[in-house]
């Protein structure tokens, strides 16, 4: 059984957040750490843009600073995702790993059994989506709208959004499984023609996402939703985690890559 480190960051900033996901990345490059599953929330709450996605037009700008949410552009791609009351996770392993397909499609399949066992491990009778048709044919800035290949669904409902990229030989799957919505202050986070269509996409919405806690008879935590998770992915993806602790010079690294791209305007809000 391969063993993994296992980062347990706690509740970061959006800037730091992405920026330790990018550390993580360049450190196993480098063959300083084996494969690593992260898990994190935000403090404060994040709008997380994909790497390709228009912020002009798309993100209510100011509906994010009243909520004192702070917007991050992500290394992955895909749409808007609000990220709160969440459990956030992180894979970073190798392309050349020996369990991981060429494809990201397959990749997807390989890496969401961890979620799927943590789905099961709550008492979630969650299954992968396998999409029909064309998706994103709404022209949607948010995430949770339909689900992706192999992403998790739950009762007909999307209970896991994820995203990936390659860089260098390595891979980054991260991805969002809520615990609990606010489906107001997410549609707060996005820019509609009018009222009316703001309000019949947020009463829409329900149909097409799902939280933990609205799927279950009892509500679970943030620990709680961790330790069913850890368990999923360490026999999803039949490993072993050893939790691993960044030294001072290791946050001193992922504070200077927040400073420099994360938290800068050029990154954010350049498309």
């Amino acid at each position: 059984m391969e063993t993994w480190y296992f980062v347990d960051s706690g509740h970061c900033t959006p800037a730091m957040n992405m920026a330790l996901d990018e550390a993580l990345m360049s450190w196993h490059r480098q063959g300083e750490i084996p494969p690593v599953l992260r898990f994190y929330g935000w403090a404060p709450a994040g709008l997380s843009v994909g790497y390709f996605q228009k912020v002009k037009g798309k993100i209510d700008l100011e509906g994010v600073e009243r909520h004192g949410f702070d917007l991050v552009r992500r290394q992955t791609g895909g749409r808007a995702v609000l990220h709160d009351k969440e459990l956030t996770y992180s894979v970073i392993v190798s392309e050349d790993h020996p369990d991981m397909p060429a494809s990201v499609k397959d990749a997807y399949l390989v890496l969401s059994k961890g979620l799927l066992e943590g789905f099961h491990n709550l008492g979630i009778e969650a299954e992968f989506a396998v999409p029909e048709g064309k998706l994103d044919t709404t022209g949607s800035a948010v995430c949770f709208e339909e689900p992706s290949w192999y992403e998790l669904i739950a009762e007909g409902r999307k209970a896991a959004g994820s995203a990936q990229t390659r860089k260098k030989g390595v891979i980054l799957q991260h991805g969002s499984i809520p615990i609990d919505v606010d489906d107001v202050k997410l549609f707060d986070m996005f820019i509609y023609k009018n009222e009316r269509i703001k309000e019949r996409a947020r009463r829409a919405f329900g149909d097409k996402a799902a939280a933990i806690n609205q799927l279950l008879d009892k509500s679970v935590t943030f620990d709680q939703t961790k330790e069913a998770f850890r368990e999923g992915f360490e026999k999803g993806l039949d490993i072993h985690l050893e939790p691993f602790e960044l030294s001072d010079e290791q946050w001193k690294e992922v504070e200077k890559i927040a400073e420099e791209r994360y938290r800068t305007e050029e990154w954010n809000f350049s498309r």
